[in-house]
Formats: structure tokens, sequence, C-alpha cells
């Protein structure tokens, strides 16, 4: 729904005048004024293509092998490296991110840039449900209060009548559902925050838990991280009651959003009122009973206790403020502590300033408009994949494309090792400035409750800097890829890499994703958020746990004496954790991507890396079987998000590249005996594939907390190209 003309017309700016600029990963989009700036900085390919503007990029003889055709894939592809070394791209898809970035520009008196405002609405404008109005939790979603509620208001601070139709449209699916009342505890608690709901109205978030002894099972650093990292910063906002000045917007608001008049609103009633459409975890008698202990603690708690708690919590975010570079763990706690520390330093203070600087890492603009990336990028993640899809397809020997993985080699090297500055000019109190290292550990690790770093990469750069254990074991990968084509590699940073590793190893014998799983099961029980599943403690996935294992198995290959045997009995554990996590169908679950071929092709390809195939073991064959019954008349295979919502497969309108290319690694790794599936399914990604290699967008790819799609648009060049590389390599000499 994009009005490009006529009375309700949407501003856009001019999509030549963008450029992405990136250094270190760090991605940042620049709007030029003038048509000097324009021709002194002249566009690129990449910019172009993530534009939506004609690439350019030449038409290639029709492919007539697979080889051919990943060749041509990665012709295309290698126009897309930035300057930097990496593979650049959004990781949109959530609804629920940039709201928090205007309010917290509004509330803090930060002018949005005004490229950035136009796009921004533009981009929710084209993202609201062409037929029922309003928002959804991601941009594949049915509308829910929570996406409409808080996307109306981020449009209002961004400058839309009420009057215009997206917004009317918008309205009305909103009273429809019962008003800005019925959102979820994360949109009743924006909407505090702009003073258009009120803290009656939420349960509460004391900050005082932080005060609780840190043996207890329910203190907050036994949290997932992302977790502990919001609810940190959302209990000092609700301990300190904040809101925002009373504004003509604010009372217009107050009036739109509810479907009786806001005077009249009994806010203590509306707590545990959440709309169908938003309802994915209900409260269960446990956190019931929880809030209501807090509940009357916050009529008569202590002053001083709870300035004390401030105190200790606001401790906590100068720490992630430090380990982070200012750029924070992702963009629901950055956009809190923008807030919180334009409370406590204001608005003049250098740490306030870098805070509106380090925002723009996490904004990227698409041909529909400018959207808030899921964190500050995915970077490493996918720069790791192409390389390894490249080694293994033998297109890394070709000539043409040594330029291309000596820029990934230094990107790679550059995320692993380093040391910057950031925090040492901003945060004077902090005696030294944190390691990227990822070749040192955080500052102050323990207390700030972070898991060893000293050799991990991260999901997107050094500069956020949080260990990942699957981005750690996938860098390692690409670097030893790396090695294979004679690059100089120092092997301590090798050995720190799989010390990472063995460090993160559950006791069940699988990998979380951060860190150790630190909290009891029954944790999940106290779950406010209502929107997400399994969102309170650390989990062994599967994904994590066979991307260690591939790479403790690639590692063990290349150096066998180095910690052999820990190493050998890490993979034994982990093979059972995989076998144990294995349904009765022969399916595996995948949580960080959809869904049943995510987790499939991970699982399949790590048995197979320890000898397990389709002719000698039992798993891999029922998970070939399980794949093969999924494949689809044309070839391919294709999975909705709705798999990670109820946890059975479902199929898409139509076959995707992406997961088309996972069951077909996922078969070839298994060694899987006939060709006939496999030849149909490679067919159909050369039957994609555009005349200039390129293959177009189709679905979304990823998912996080069981409910929520984010887009991974790099997938379908990398696993496409392994994909066709990989069944060269195994047909080639037949």
């Amino acid at each position: 729904m994009v009005y490009e003309e006529g009375p309700h017309a949407i501003k856009r700016t001019d999509p030549h005048r963008w450029r992405l600029k990136c250094h270190e990963g760090r991605q940042h989009w620049h709007y030029l004024e003038t048509d000097e700036e324009c021709e002194q900085w002249p566009q690129t390919v990449y910019d172009r293509y993530w534009l939506g503007l004609p690439t350019e990029a030449p038409i290639l003889p029709a492919a007539t092998t697979p080889l051919e055709a990943a060749r041509n894939g990665l012709a295309f592809y290698k126009l897309l490296q930035t300057e930097d070394g990496h593979f650049a791209g959004e990781y949109g898809g959530p609804l629920f991110l940039m709201p928090g970035l205007c309010i917290a520009y509004y509330v803090t008196k930060t002018p949005i840039p005004e490229p950035w405002r136009i796009e921004m609405t533009r981009y929710l404008v084209h993202r609201a449900h062409p037929e029922l109005g309003g928002w959804g939790l991601h941009i594949e979603g049915q509308p829910t209060v929570f996406g409409t509620a808080c996307n109306y208001v981020a449009l209002r601070i961004l400058g839309l009548s009420p009057q215009h139709p997206v917004m009317e449209k918008a309205r009305a699916r909103l009273h429809a559902m019962g008003g800005a009342v019925r959102a979820p505890s994360w949109g009743k608690f924006w909407l505090s925050i702009m003073n258009v709901y009120s803290y009656e109205g939420m349960n509460p978030v004391p900050p005082e838990l932080w005060l609780l002894p840190e043996s207890l099972p329910i203190h907050p650093w036994r949290y997932w991280v992302h977790t502990r990292m919001v609810y940190l910063s959302m209990g000092y906002i609700y301990g300190r009651r904040f809101q925002t000045e009373e504004t003509d917007l604010v009372r217009e608001l107050r009036q739109e959003l509810y479907t009786e008049p806001y005077e009249k609103i009994y806010w203590p009633a509306t707590r545990n009122d959440v709309a169908e459409e938003d309802l994915y975890v209900e409260h269960s008698t446990l956190l019931d009973i929880a809030n209501g202990v807090m509940g009357l603690y916050e009529n008569y708690h202590s002053k001083s206790l709870r300035d004390k708690a401030l105190k200790r919590v606001y401790s906590l975010i100068l720490m992630e403020e430090e380990n982070t570079g200012g750029v924070n763990l992702g963009p629901v706690n950055k956009a809190m502590n923008m807030i919180i520390i334009w409370i406590e330093e204001g608005a003049t203070s250098k740490l306030f300033q870098q805070q509106i600087l380090r925002y723009s890492d996490y904004v990227w603009v698409g041909k529909e408009g400018m959207m808030n990336n899921g964190t500050d990028g995915s970077q490493l993640w996918d720069t790791a994949f192409i390389v390894q899809a490249v080694c293994e397809s033998g297109l890394a020997e070709d000539e043409e494309n040594h330029a291309m993985m000596r820029h990934a080699m230094a990107f790679i090297d550059d995320c692993q090792a380093s040391i910057h500055t950031y925090m040492h000019t901003c945060l004077p109190m902090l005696i030294r400035a944190p390691s990227m290292q990822i070749k040192e550990n955080a500052p102050m690790g323990a207390t700030s409750y972070r898991h060893i770093r000293q050799g991990a990469w991260p999901f997107s750069t050094r500069h956020q800097g949080y260990t990942v254990s699957d981005c750690t074991a996938e860098g390692l990968k690409a670097l030893l890829c790396l090695l294979d084509l004679r690059q100089n590699i120092d092997e301590q940073r090798l050995y720190d890499a799989v010390n990472v590793m063995l460090s993160m190893q559950n006791s069940d014998g699988g990998f979380a994703s951060y860190e150790l799983a630190r909290g009891p099961k029954f944790l999940e029980y106290l779950n406010p958020a209502e929107v997400f599943g399994n969102i309170m403690i650390e989990y062994s996935y599967v994904e994590c746990s066979t991307a260690v294992l591939l790479a403790l198995s690639s590692f063990r290959k290349r150096f066998p004496n180095h910690r052999s045997q820990e190493i050998a009995a890490v993979q034994k554990t982990v093979v059972k954790f995989i076998k144990r996590k294995q349904r009765d169908d022969g399916s595996w679950f995948g949580s960080w991507a959809i869904c049943f071929t995510y987790a499939g092709f991970f699982a399949i390809e790590s048995l197979a890396s320890v000898g397990e195939t389709y002719a000698n073991r039992q798993h891999v064959r029922k998970g070939c079987d399980f794949l093969l019954s999924k494949q689809r008349d044309d070839g391919g295979w294709g999975e909705s998000y709705k798999s990670c919502e109820t946890g059975e497969y479902v199929q898409s309108a139509m076959s995707q590249v992406v997961q088309t290319s996972w069951a077909l690694l996922s078969l070839l790794a298994a060694q899987y005996p006939h060709r006939d599936p496999i030849d149909r399914g490679i067919q159909l990604l050369m039957r994609r594939q555009q005349p200039n290699g390129e293959w177009l967008q189709e679905n979304i790819e990823g998912i996080f907390n069981k409910s929520c799609a984010i887009s991974y648009p790099n997938y379908k060049f990398s696993f496409t190209i392994w994909a066709l590389g990989r069944y060269h390599q195994r047909y080639n000499n037949e």
C-alpha cells in the first residue's frame, strides 16, 4: 500500500542520492544533498541493488550445468561485497522495532533526520496490511494491537496526519481489536513512556529484582541475554515512572488510540487484558501470583531501596554501553538506553551524543523505505556462509574470485581481532576501553554477567562484541576454508575460538546461543511478554549445537593434536544430543530460521561430518526421508513461518530457493543414493536464476522466539550457490 500520487501521496527521497558506507562492518546509509556530492561519491552496485534500482549487472551466458549456475550466481553476488569485505544486507522484518526508535527520539527531543523521517514514513505506509489495515508483529503477520498501536504512534511522531487513509484504516482495525488498552506488556510499556497509557495499567517491572541474591534461581542474571537486557532497561524506566511531557500530540493520541474517553479508563483493569491477536503465550498462574506480589510491593516500596536499585541498574547499563561500544545488544534495549542516558546524563553529554551516532548502525534503507534492523546487521554470519560455499564449490580457485576471498578474509579477521576506544572518551570513570575481540574478554565481564569472548566471533561486528556460539563456529569454519587457500592465519586465534566453543556446552550436551543456560526451566512460567515463546532462559538449540559440531569436526581434521580428547568427548555428546532432539517423524525443529528444512540441514550436515550417512545410520535416513516427504511437484521445497508458531510443518504457497537449497545440501551431505529428487531440486534453482545470475527475493527466511519472522536476504545467494556447487563436487566425475 503506497501512495505515490494524489492528495494522500507519501513523499520519498531521491533514491539515487543514497550511499551505503561500510567501515569495519558498520553499515551507515548517507543521503547526499547536492549533485556535487553525488558526482564525487558514485553509487555502487550494492547501493543500487538494496535500493531496488537497476543494478546494471551484465547479462551472463545461460548456465547449462549446476557449476555454471553457481559461477553465475557468484558473479552477481560478489558485486554486492562492500569495500570492507563483508556482504551487507537488511536484517528487517519485525515491526515492533521502529516505534522504539521514534519514541526515543521524540521523548529526548532529538530531531529525526529529514531523509530518515521521509523514508521511515514510506516504509511503514508500505508495510501496512493491504486488506485489514494496521501492522503485525512482523511483515508477513496479521495485524495485532502491539504492531498497530505502536506503529500508529510512530507515524504520528513522523508527521503523518490522522486523516490519512492508512491511519484511518489502522485506527479502525485497532478499535476493532479493542483499542490500545489491549496491547501486550511491551506495547503498554512504550505507550506509557509516550504518556498515552498509564503505568497503573502495567504489571510491575521493579528494578529491585537486580538487588536479589544472585544465588536465587529467579535473579535476572539467569535470564536469556536479550530478555535480561530488555528488562534491565525496562526496570529502570518503570522504576522512575518516566513519561514524556504532555504535548498536543500526546493529547491527540490519547483520543485516537482508544474506544472510550482516555479520562474514563480504569487502568488497573487493563493490566492483563491482551487481545487474542497478540497472545502467543498466556499468563501462567505463577506469573499472576508474582505480578500480584510485586503489585503489593509497588504500593509500599521503600524510596531508599528504589534509589539503590536504580543506581545498580544504571551501572549495568553503563557496562552494556562500554562492552558494546555504544551499539548495545539489540535495538530494543538500544532505544530504552538512549532515553535512560538522556535522563541521567543530559542531551549535551558526550555519552548521549554517542547514542545518536550509534543509532545509525541500526537503520537500513531498502526499496520500500527505511526500516529498523533486528540487530546492527548480520555481517559476520552472511560473510562466513558465502566463504564456505565458494570454497566447497571449488570457485575459490578461480582467479577472478581471489580478490573477493581476500577481502572476505580481511573482514572475518577484523571481526575477531581488534581493540577500539569508543567508550574511553565517553566513560572516563571506567578504567579501560573494551576489546571487541574478541581478542580480549569484556571489561568487568563477570560483573556484567557476560560469557567469555576471547576468540569468539559475533553475529554482526566486533563493535557489538557479543559472543555467539554458532557465529563462532561459522567464523572458524570460514577461516579453516581459507587455510586451504594458503592464507596466513595465527593458529592461536583458532585455538581461542575452540576454547570459547568448548566453554559453552550445556549439561544436556547441546549448545545455546550467547552463553551457557543459567536459569531453571520453570522461569518460562514467568514469561511476561505474551507475544514471544521460550524467551526467559537459554536453551540448547539444534542449529547452534550442530554448527559447533561441524566446526570442531573441521578443526580436528586440520589440527588433530590440539585438545583432541576434549574435542572428541564433546563431539560424542553433541551427536547424542542431536539424535535425542530428532522427532519421531525424522525431523528437527528449527528455532532461528524456517524451520524444519533449516534444522534438518544443520543436523544432517553435522552427522555427516562424523561419518554418519544415509547408508549407515538410521537417524540420517529418517531425516532425509522426512525432507523428501515434503518435496513439491516442481522439485522444490517451501515452508511457511507458521511452522515455527505451530510446531508442525506448514507448506508455503510456493517453493522457495532458500529452503530448496537447505534440503539439497542435506541430501548431498547424507550421500542420498538416488539422484532424481536431487536433480529436480537443482533444476528448480537453475530455473529461478535470473539472466544476470541473481535470484529474486521470495518469502521471509528467519525466525526468533517462535513467533517473529526476520529477513536474511543474503541466504538466497550463499546457500543456493553452495547447493549448486556441492552438487557439482559430488557428481562431476559421474
